[in-house]
C-alpha cells in the first residue's frame, strides 16, 4: 500500500460526473467504477466481443443513436423481453448470444462515460480490477504527468442528487490496490484502497449488503449482485474506441 502524496499525485479518486469533469484530461486515463451494474455489464459484454456504446439515460435520441451505428438498444431490466433480452442485468449477457454492437444507457456510468474527454477511458470493476491497473501501468499512466483519474459513479437520490455507493467505492480501492505501490496516492485514492483490502475477504456480503445490492435483490436481481461481487476473473480491458467500448486484451492464445 502506497502512503498518500500531494494534489500532483499520479492516482487519484472521485465521485460521479463532476469528478470526471474536474479531473479528466487529454494526458489522463479515466477508469469509470460502476459496479451495480454498468461497469460489470460493459465488461462481460466486451469479453464476449462486443461492442458497447456508452449513452445517458433517459434521453430521447436514443432509438436513433442506435439505429445510426446499427446497434441493438439494451432495454431497462423489467422491459426484457424474448426479442430485446439485453440490459443493464449482466446476467442478461450472460444467457445468450450478444449482438455485435450494442448501446447500453444508463444515468451513471454509461452517462460519464458518454461525456468524458480523457485521452483513455476505461471501464473497470471487481471482475476485472486487476486487468485494468495493469493495462494502465503498461501504458505509463499512474504518474503527475499522465495521472490515472478513478471514478466511482455513484447512484442517484430521487431528487437527481449524487448518491455515493458503497460498491463503486470498493471497486475503485480493488483497482487502486492492484496498482504498484510507487505510484502516488491522492489522500482520497489511498483511503479507498484502504477500505477494500479491509473488506475484500466478504466484499460478496458487503455487495449484497449495500443500498444497491439490496434494490436489486428486492426487485429480483440477486444474481447481477453475485456476478458483480465476483474479484479478478475476467482479464478483459473495455476503452473506449471511437465512441464504443472494446476489449483491449487479446483472447488467450493470440497477442
Amino acid at each position: 500500500m502506497s502512503r498518500p502524496g500531494g494534489p500532483g499525485s499520479g492516482v487519484r479518486f472521485e465521485w460521479g460526473q463532476p469528478g470526471a469533469q474536474a479531473t479528466g484530461g487529454p494526458d489522463s486515463a479515466l477508469v469509470i467504477v460502476d459496479v451495480l451494474s454498468f461497469s460489470t455489464a460493459v465488461t462481460i459484454a466486451a469479453g464476449h466481443g462486443a461492442a458497447i456504446y456508452p449513452h445517458p439515460w433517459p434521453a430521447p435520441d436514443i432509438k436513433a443513436f442506435a439505429d445510426a451505428r446499427d446497434a441493438a438498444l439494451a432495454v431497462p431490466r423489467h422491459q426484457a423481453r424474448p426479442d430485446q433480452p439485453w440490459s443493464l442485468s449482466p446476467a442478461s449477457l450472460l444467457s445468450g448470444p450478444l449482438p455485435a454492437r450494442l448501446v447500453l444507457p444508463s444515468p451513471n456510468g454509461s452517462a460519464i462515460a458518454a461525456a468524458a474527454a480523457s485521452r483513455h477511458v476505461l471501464a473497470g470493476c471487481l471482475r476485472n480490477a486487476t486487468a485494468v491497473a495493469r493495462w494502465l501501468e503498461n501504458r505509463g499512466y499512474g504518474t503527475a504527468s499522465r495521472p490515472a483519474v478513478i471514478i466511482a459513479a455513484g447512484e442517484r437520490w430521487p431528487g437527481g442528487g449524487l448518491r455515493p455507493a458503497l460498491e463503486d467505492l470498493l471497486g475503485a480501492g480493488a483497482i487502486i490496490a492492484a496498482l504498484s505501490p510507487d505510484r502516488t496516492r491522492t489522500a482520497e485514492a489511498a483511503a479507498a484502497e484502504v477500505l477494500w483490502r479491509a473488506c475484500r475477504e466478504h466484499a460478496g456480503e458487503f455487495l449484497a449488503g449495500c443500498t444497491s445490492g439490496q434494490e436489486l435483490a428486492a426487485a429480483g436481481y440477486a444474481g447481477d449482485v453475485t456476478l458483480a461481487a465476483e474479484h479478478d476473473i475476467q482479464d478483459v480491458v473495455p476503452v473506449l474506441t471511437g465512441s464504443a467500448f472494446v476489449n483491449h486484451v487479446p483472447p488467450r492464445g493470440q497477442g
